[in-house]
């Protein structure tokens, strides 16, 4: 099916086993706690394997002048070290074709060093223990060379990035340097966001082995599409000879989007030593060997009239990227769709640096831009002496402001009404650093959110057995965020199953193709599929019962209508009957701007004599379509809710500037929220049903609750304390920073 008209009346709307948006427990969650459920290092198919470890470039730019493997190769257990000297012939890497984690990734191609970190030797022997000493044993000297590291010492060097068919770098409408020089106020600001890691649990990991010419690699991917093409055509072979498998992902937030070398080496080795090869990848390494967010530095300037209308809304971005690579952060995205004004700029630009490649993370856009278009809101709002939730009520568009085409559905203003509500907002006090216990002093922030909603080609093929159980393939994967379980109850709701009379098998590329998890499509994308499949069952099951498929209804196994009843495993036979499914996005992505919303709340305490910054609790109320699971949708957006926080106050991947890497390159430094940083938090998600998006008539949930999330903390701070920090995170010493200069500033003569 394509969606080019509204998703009519279906079985997901009956609801008449009450499936959809039941908080069912997850279907996998037994296998998981007790460590039953296979992850990619996990897997023990095939014969008993050998362990491969990556030894990484210890400088950022440069090459390889030296090599000494002998050591390495005597070493126990070494049965092979690879370079760059006797690495198998591979396809260049290349910027070319619209999927950019289908490209090929050659692995110790060259002695060209790109990045720090970059694999310059991958050692392979019996035990993973022996194959870490052996690497310790390679001796590699390098000619190193000056590189670039910092996007704000390089902002002139600034350029555009290339346009593509949904990355199109600028827009503008209007007149919006003359609507801004003439506004009657006005705010430009610049705020800066850092480095971010995806910190997943899992760290990544593979098993390669070849069964004759094609090769079975067992991974941690969320899109297993991509990741075979990338095999494919990195080993230069027919896609249809790789293998990928990836049945539980311990998260990926983006950071499991690409293929990497550890991938790329197993499947060489294994297929060079005739053995299974098993590598992972330590915590320390993933810092470099795999992507990380961008850091930003962006200007937001506003105009609006004194009675808080926008005249004028302008956004510019910059971001970097790795030297040989094209992606960007597309920070002012949201900034075209959120906001009413007449007169409006969006600009990104990228910086090409000499660090390891940046990508997807968790929100791409959304999750850092919102930081500074929800900080500039607030502070225009200061200015104007306006509530904030008030002051983004008045500039509610009617539609979208730069597409032109109406909004599928759009809750904004009743997320941000009910927040308000539920929060206690009219207990703010608008005036910053009044409220004060003790040496704490206590502030209310708030923040909108949004995130554009997407579906991507996606197939399903569903089976009624013999015994009454319903089984359901697609490659879609299960990154964490209740793939398994959502999709249990789709299928059981449309063929009136109990959940455990149906069967979901993910994560093998073998399956039928689906968009797989990423950019909180996964769900819209592979479910409407699912929905499709089990659509064209139930047709099939109704016509071999004799009823006619419009009047059958679905209930307890069986199927009935117009007085006749037949049980679905005696419809199915010996044999069983199948059905497939698919769908492609149509019209309806182009006639209507579809995105979930939200509005986020937080108060914070802030330590006036240390700086220190206490959340004391946060609320979320989002509206984002069909719910398809109460209790796995508010765990997807508290977790992106407490991801918002730590971009706020803790998150910072730093830079040597002299050196090229992530100095806090583990999880003891690189700082994270930990329960003791989130005592009270909370999701509500409003009633919606959108008929524009998919079959299913839902929008995606998993990145909505980190978008702009940490604006409201911001917020809150300046509110507590009068301090306007516009540089991520907001720790302590900037917190001190700008009380002391509150400080000078009430002590200083007034200005002649």
């Amino acid at each position: 099916m394509e969606m080019n008209q509204p998703a009519p009346p279906n079985a997901l709307d009956q609801n008449r086993q009450g499936l959809i948006g039941k908080p069912l427990d997850r279907v996998d969650g037994r296998l998981k706690v007790t460590g039953r459920a296979p992850y990619a290092h996990d897997v023990k198919e095939g014969a008993k394997p050998l362990y491969g470890w990556l030894v990484e470039a210890t400088i950022a730019k440069g090459r390889v002048s030296g090599l000494d493997t002998q050591a390495a190769e005597k070493a126990p257990g070494v049965v092979l070290v690879m370079t760059h000297r006797n690495a198998p012939k591979q396809a260049p890497f290349s910027l070319e074709g619209e999927d950019r984690f289908a490209r090929p990734r050659p692995q110790l191609d060259s002695a060209q060093v790109q990045y720090y970190g970059e694999p310059v030797a991958f050692v392979v022997a019996e035990t993973l223990e022996q194959a870490r000493a052996a690497a310790r044993l390679v001796r590699v000297s390098y000619a190193a060379e000056k590189g670039d590291y910092e996007l704000a010492r390089n902002i002139t060097k600034a350029e555009k990035p290339k346009s593509s068919e949904d990355r199109e770098p600028d827009s503008a409408v209007g007149d919006f340097s003359g609507a801004f020089a003439g506004a009657a106020v006005k705010v430009d600001a610049t705020y800066t966001t850092p480095f971010h890691i995806h910190a997943q649990m899992e760290p990544h990991a593979s098993l390669a082995w070849w069964e004759g010419d094609r090769v079975v690699v067992h991974c941690s991917s969320q899109l297993l599409e991509s990741a075979q093409k990338c095999v494919a055509h990195t080993l230069q072979m027919p896609e249809e000879k790789v293998r990928i498998v990836s049945r539980y992902i311990g998260g990926g937030f983006g950071g499991k989007l690409p293929i990497y070398g550890d991938v790329i080496l197993a499947a060489l080795a294994s297929r060079q030593l005739g053995r299974p090869v098993k590598t992972a990848l330590t915590r320390q390494q993933m810092f470099h060997v795999t992507t990380h967010r961008s850091d930003t530095i962006q200007r937001v300037r506003l105009g609006a009239t004194r009675e808080g209308v926008l005249v004028a809304i302008g956004h510019e971005a910059v971001s970097h990227s790795a030297r040989f690579d094209d992606f960007y952060e597309t920070a002012a995205k949201q900034t075209r769709s959120l906001y009413a004004a007449a007169n409006r700029m969006t600009q990104q630009r990228v910086v090409k640096l000499d660090l390891p490649v940046s990508d997807s993370a968790r929100a791409p856009g959304e999750a850092v831009g919102l930081l500074a278009l929800e900080c500039a809101i607030d502070e225009l709002a200061h200015q104007l002496r306006l509530d904030p939730v008030d002051l983004r009520l008045r500039n509610e568009p009617k539609q979208d402001p730069e597409k032109n085409v109406p909004y599928s559905t759009r809750q904004l203003v009743q997320c941000m009404q009910e927040g308000a509500r539920r929060f206690g907002w009219n207990k703010r006090n608008a005036e910053p650093g009044q409220v004060r216990e003790g040496r704490w002093l206590v502030g209310m922030g708030m923040c909108a959110s949004t995130r554009g909603n997407l579906l991507r080609p996606s197939q399903c093929k569903v089976q009624m057995k013999s015994d009454g159980t319903l089984t359901a393939k697609m490659s879609m994967t299960d990154i964490g965020t209740g793939s398994y379980t959502i999709f249990t109850q789709i299928a059981a709701e449309m063929l009136g199953l109990p959940p455990e009379k149906v069967n979901v098998q993910l994560g093998d590329s073998d399956f039928p193709p689906t968009a797989g998890s990423g950019g909180s499509f996964g769900a819209a994308s592979a479910g409407s599929a699912l929905y499709d499949a089990c659509e064209n069952l139930r047709k099939k099951l109704a016509q071999g019962a004799g009823i006619d498929p419009a009047q059958a209804r679905f209930e307890g196994g069986k199927v009935s209508g117009a007085g006749k009843t037949a049980t679905l495993a005696g419809l199915a036979g010996a044999s069983g009957i199948e059905a497939d499914g698919e769908v492609k996005p149509g019209d309806m992505e182009k006639k209507f701007s579809q995105q979930a919303y939200g509005a986020q709340f937080a108060e914070v305490a802030v330590d006036m004599d240390s700086g220190e910054v206490r959340v004391r609790r946060v609320l979320g109320v989002f509206a984002a379509g069909r719910i398809l699971n109460a209790k796995t949708a508010r765990s997807q957006a508290l977790g992106g809710m407490i991801w918002g926080i730590g971009n706020a106050l803790h998150e910072e991947a730093v830079v040597d500037a002299r050196h090229g890497f992530f100095v806090n390159h583990d999880l003891g430094e690189y700082h994270v929220p930990v329960h003791a940083d989130i005592p009270a938090i909370e999701a509500i998600f409003l009633p919606e049903v959108d008929d524009k998006t998919n079959p299913l008539k839902i929008k995606g949930v998993g990145e909505l609750g980190i978008s702009g999330a940490g604006a409201a903390v911001a917020n809150a701070i300046f509110n507590a304390t009068g301090v306007r920090i516009r540089d991520y995170p907001l720790t302590l010493d900037k917190v001190l920073e700008g009380l002391a200069q509150q400080q000078a500033n009430a002590g200083a003569p007034p200005k002649a």
